[in-house]
């Protein structure tokens, strides 16, 4: 069975940071790409980054690109995401997904992929 489990949401204060974990089981996880997507209230689910398999290749949406890190220790069966200088605008809950193939592949449909629980991220004053 797939299993996706994120932590590390939180309440932070505009400008803060968090680092969000994403610990996997039930697949080979260094075979897959890992995306980050995310849900603000009311809103449609976002995709966020992706990582390949090798972790030598990270895309961002334009919106975090600059202040979020992708990571990944495949021996770990890990994923990461790092968010620095964080914005209101980053309210929403976030999830781990697993790609459909190594790469990512930005005309995947993220909303079908495997995801976990999520983790709420909450910046506000």
């Amino acid at each position: 069975e797939v299993r996706l489990v994120e932590s590390g949401g939180g309440l932070v204060q505009p400008g803060g940071s968090l680092t969000l974990s994403c610990a996997t089981s039930g697949f080979f996880f260094n075979h897959y790409a890992i995306n980050w997507l995310r849900q603000a209230p009311g809103k449609e689910l976002e995709w966020v980054s992706a990582i390949n398999s090798e972790g030598r290749s990270q895309y961002y949406a334009d919106a975090v690109k600059g202040r979020f890190t992708v990571s990944r220790v495949n021996t770990k069966n890990t994923a990461y995401l790092q968010l620095n200088n964080l914005k209101t605008e980053d309210t929403g809950m976030y999830y781990c997904a697993k790609g459909p193939a190594s790469y990512y592949n930005a005309g995947d449909s993220y909303s079908k992929f495997d995801r976990g629980q999520g983790t709420q991220v909450t910046v506000s004053s």
